[in-house]
């Protein structure tokens, strides 16, 4: 046990001081502080040595160098059973320090609040941190609180052992602390990646923070969680049980193809992260029951993301078949009556959710993979007509909307689509012959082709026998990324069957 009779405290959030206070006063510890919480402090009536006073030096620059002294990291740092420690503090007059109480400048908050560089650099804390871990490293004999979120266990402890705090308190305070100061700093770091427009530096800190523990990941046996690199999550859970690693690895997928989309406008249907049904039609009604009808089996028990707000009336229709997860832009309150009958149905509002992040990771045992998310917006500039016959206005349209949901399917990916809507997904095959061969399975088990029905390919074809394959299931127009030794073979077999054949500028695959 380690007596506390000395206590520093200096905070940027100073909600909650109160009962702290009160426990701190009750032990007679001493308290010095600085700046604006020394007069939050005097303000509550409880007594505290002003750190200028208490050091003999003034606060100087503006505030930047307050706590900077020897006076007090002498007090934090030393070793209470080192004699030459013991000796120094006595030459000096300095004295111990049993409990740091630091947050730090709200550099996150200012992040997101301000673009002023000036102000965003004066939220940089250099003071704070280094208490902190000054007073983490010296565990053995401080105390460090670096939360608000930590005063109630603070205090109870002090209440158990009588003004003091054990070993094991100090050790999870410690690492608390030290998780703070790197995430803080981490902060920092990557502030200043993206203002230089380093994006893969020689050293890549990610951060996050806990949301929560989920039941577990992809399968019971395996242990998961889910961090945000903000506080929150841009998505709230409205109704349901707990979303599980699944869920939230579809919601995500669902999410990315919706805000590919026009605003308010189209439904995805996805099963295990692959669209497995997709629409934009206007009428919202019509637009479920088109991607629905791509592949209603694959939709059972799968995630519907409405990239829109969802009525009383489509609300019924959802409710006729087993879902997992429902997404919308919001739900106005009879369709959250209907759709809360089901008890285990999620219910996700999407209405803060947007595709900010510029960097995507993906990590195995020790190694990340970095890469910038695939989120290019389609123009009619990107994509060249290389066949002779040219398509109409509408059919190009559809062309470019079964483009943009290939990217989102597992390579080898294939997409067949109609009249704005999906009708054969293949995905996620090694030969791209196989993914061309489900894709037109699906739209011949489920759909009635119209005469138009256009096709799509995350990549080139290789050879003709993919192309063929499409022309021979009744496909009139294809668009694929250009890329191929074999290209002028593909549009002279192109020409020759009377097809429409466009390149993409751009390669779109998803693994």
């Amino acid at each position: 046990m380690k007596k506390i009779k000395r206590a520093l405290i200096s905070i940027s959030d100073k909600k909650d001081l109160k009962p702290l206070l009160n426990i701190l006063k009750k032990n007679d510890v001493e308290i010095i502080s600085s700046g604006g919480t020394y007069r939050e402090i005097k303000k509550l009536k409880f007594k505290c040595t002003e750190i200028s006073k208490y050091t003999g030096s003034p606060e100087i620059l503006d505030g930047r160098v307050k706590t900077l002294h020897p006076k007090i990291h002498a007090g934090i740092l030393n070793k209470r059973n080192n004699k030459l420690h013991n000796q120094d503090l006595k030459r000096y007059n300095f004295k111990n320090i049993d409990l740091v109480v630091v947050n730090f400048y709200p550099f996150e908050e200012t992040l997101k609040n301000s673009s002023n560089h000036k102000k965003i650099i004066e939220n940089i804390d250099i003071g704070g941190p280094t208490m902190v871990r000054a007073a983490a490293k010296n565990y053995n004999d401080v105390t460090v609180i670096t939360s608000r979120a930590q005063y109630d266990d603070l205090i109870n402890e002090m209440i158990k052992f009588k003004g003091s705090t054990s070993q094991n308190f100090r050790k999870k305070m410690s690492q608390i602390a030290f998780t703070e100061t790197a995430y803080y700093d981490s902060l920092i770091s990557n502030y200043f990646n993206k203002i230089t427009g380093n994006y893969f530096p020689q050293k890549k800190i990610i951060t996050g923070n806990l949301i929560e523990k989920l039941r577990y990941g992809e399968n019971p046996h395996q242990e998961s969680a889910i961090y945000s690199q903000n506080n929150f999550l841009k998505i709230k859970h409205l109704h349901g049980k707990q979303l599980s690693y699944n869920n939230y690895n579809d919601i995500f997928a669902a999410l990315t193809i919706s805000k590919s989309l026009p605003k308010n406008t189209g439904t995805v249907i996805v099963k295990h992260a692959n669209p497995c049904g997709v629409s934009v039609l206007k009428d919202n009604v019509e637009c479920y029951k088109s991607a629905l009808a791509c592949d209603p089996i694959s939709a059972f028990g799968g995630i519907v993301s409405c990239n829109f707000k969802i009525n009383k009336k489509l609300a019924l229709e959802l409710s006729k078949l087993f879902l997992e997860v429902i997404i919308g832009v919001n739900f106005d309150q009879d369709a959250l009556k209907i759709l809360k009958k089901k008890k285990n149905l999620r219910l996700i509002d999407a209405s803060n959710f947007t595709l900010s992040e510029i960097l995507k990771f993906t990590s195995t045992n020790d190694n990340i993979l970095v890469q910038s998310e695939d989120k290019k917006m389609f123009k009619r500039s990107d994509f060249k007509i290389v066949s002779k016959k040219k398509p109409s206005i509408s059919l190009f349209n559809d062309l470019i909307f079964a483009f943009n949901i290939c990217r989102y399917v597992k390579s080898n990916a294939i997409v067949l689509a109609s009249n704005k809507s999906t009708l054969g997904i293949g995905c996620g095959q090694t030969s791209r012959l196989d993914s061309c061969q489900i894709a037109i399975d699906k739209m011949r088990k489920f759909t009635k082709p119209s005469k138009d029905i256009v096709a799509a390919s995350d990549a080139f074809f290789p050879f003709t026998d993919g192309i063929e394959k499409l022309v021979q299931s009744g496909i009139k127009a294809v668009i694929q990324p250009a890329g191929s030794i074999k290209d002028k073979d593909v549009i002279k077999f192109a020409n020759e069957t009377g097809t429409i054949l466009v390149f993409s500028k751009t390669r779109h695959f998803r693994h």
